[in-house]
């Protein structure tokens, strides 16, 4: 077992603790999907002793092999970027995170999903915003039952029997 390290004092220490960070990362992230050492270095096409030396914090590895090893624990590399410091921590709070942590989905699926779901939050955003500014009087004439009007000119939808 290796002791307890102190905090990092310089820019050796802290390239040491990110390299130790995404090992640790990478390991956890092995043992969820029940992939042994040698499996992931198959899978990913990087060398067992590597791969376990960047397990280990020993080595730091480059966004080409964090994207092989990405590719073969089937989760996004973007995730692997982050947790290595070479992507800042994208924003959005945990939907965002469980769509690209999701490994049933293609890259170009979660993209599609990312997408609409940021339209949706800049959409409510703009709606509040214009609660806001309306004043109380406005919407007391409103009917609540009426439904919403089409997005963008669009025809309203209708279901199967509402034709």
């Amino acid at each position: 077992m290796t002791e307890p390290r102190e905090p990092a004092t310089g820019p050796i220490d802290k390239v040491a603790d990110i390299a130790s960070d995404i090992g640790e990362y990478i390991r956890q992230q092995r043992s969820n999907a029940k992939i042994s050492l040698r499996q992931l270095s198959k899978l990913a096409g990087v060398s067992n002793p590597y791969l376990s030396q960047i397990e280990r914090g020993v080595r730091k590895p480059s966004a080409e092999i964090l994207q092989q090893i990405a590719k073969g624990l089937r989760i996004s590399a973007e995730a692997l970027y982050v947790q290595a410091g070479i992507l800042d921590l994208p924003t959005g709070g945990p939907v965002p995170e469980a769509i690209r942590s999701d490994t049933e989905l293609s890259e170009r699926q979660k993209q599609v999903l990312l997408d609409v779901y940021e339209s949706f939050r800049r959409e409510n955003q703009a709606t509040r915003s214009a609660r806001e500014t309306t004043a109380p009087e406005d919407t007391a004439h409103q009917n609540p039952a009426a439904p919403n009007p089409p997005l963008n000119g669009a025809a309203p939808f209708r279901g199967v029997n509402e034709q």
